[in-house]
């Protein structure tokens, strides 16, 4: 009969939980970040778990039980020639480490089971292809030259106007063999209110092609946010106001004689004007957020847009 422990063991000091613990809020961070930053965070864990589950399980009192001296049968012993051939000792697997396993197995399975729909509904529509495409914004001829055209688009006709996206389309004529654009996100740089033209605008040359919009301007001297008074010039720089930096752009590309508007990237301030202007672009930032200077530090890790 074992002598009964009535100190079980207890799992020492270890790292490993501080390591899972890390790998953990990589994972989440992760999710909104990046897959990369996701997967590395995921690693992380699964490693760490690991080595703290063998930890917890190796070493219990029942791994290490003295084992019991086999009873010694009295009476003479067998000839030689007659005993039975000795059997290898079988292995022998303690049950408190099968049940520990199967708990931490069950519950690790019950947990995915729970958490994964849940996160998966949280993080999954950030990391959507929601990014929009090249939209067809009509002929060349449609935009006069040293003018601006308010242009309004679906980025996906299936979700309706909810999708529509406005900006202004300045053709600055051909720069080179190429023609040149300035096309001008209304998303003010401050938080994001619709920024208008300030100027009038030609109401009677509207034109309509399927889901694009293209409203002429007669003459404006710049833009502004009647939300909370942010002004810019023409090239969409700050002249007043909130606003942290320039107007967003649009990239564009000209395809058979057509205007194609691509994706937006943030700006953090232009010099010159029309087709000779230098641009200082930027990867697109949400509204509010600076993009260079000290003041960018403070939003180090841009998540998915």
């Amino acid at each position: 009969m074992q002598p009964h422990d009535e100190h079980p063991h207890v799992p020492g000091p270890s790292v490993w939980p501080v390591g899972f613990a890390i790998g953990v809020v990589v994972l989440l961070v992760g999710l909104i970040v990046s897959w990369y930053v996701a997967a590395l965070g995921a690693v992380i864990a699964l490693v760490f778990g690991f080595l703290w589950v063998r930890d917890l399980t190796r070493g219990t009192a029942l791994a290490h039980a003295p084992e019991v001296e086999p009873e010694v049968a009295t009476g003479t012993a067998p000839p030689a020639d007659e005993a039975p051939p000795a059997e290898p000792p079988a292995e022998r697997y303690p049950r408190s480490k099968f049940l520990e396993a199967s708990t931490l197995g069950l519950g690790v399975v019950i947990g995915g089971l729970v958490t994964a729909p849940a996160l998966g509904f949280m993080v999954a529509p950030a990391f959507l292809k929601q990014g929009s495409k090249d939209h067809d914004l009509g002929p060349i001829s449609d935009f006069p030259e040293g003018k601006f055209v308010i242009a309004t688009w679906m980025t996906d006709r299936s979700q309706g106007e909810v999708s529509r996206r406005t900006a202004f389309v300045r053709y600055n004529g051909p720069l080179g063999k190429l023609p040149s654009f300035t096309i001008i996100s209304n998303h003010c740089a401050h938080l994001g209110c619709p920024v208008q033209p300030n100027g009038p605008l030609d109401n009677k040359n509207t034109k309509q092609l399927a889901d694009v919009t293209l409203i002429p301007t007669v003459s404006i001297a710049g833009f502004g946010c009647p939300c909370h008074g942010g002004q810019y010039d023409t090239e969409g720089n700050r002249t007043a106001g909130p606003p942290v930096r320039a107007l967003d752009r649009y990239a564009f590309s000209i395809r058979n004689g057509r205007l194609f508007v691509g994706k937006p990237f943030s700006v953090s301030h232009v010099d010159g004007t029309g087709s000779t202007a230098k641009i200082h672009k930027w990867t697109l930032a949400f509204p509010g957020e600076h993009v260079n200077g000290l003041e960018s530090w403070l939003y180090p890790i841009q998540p998915p847009h």
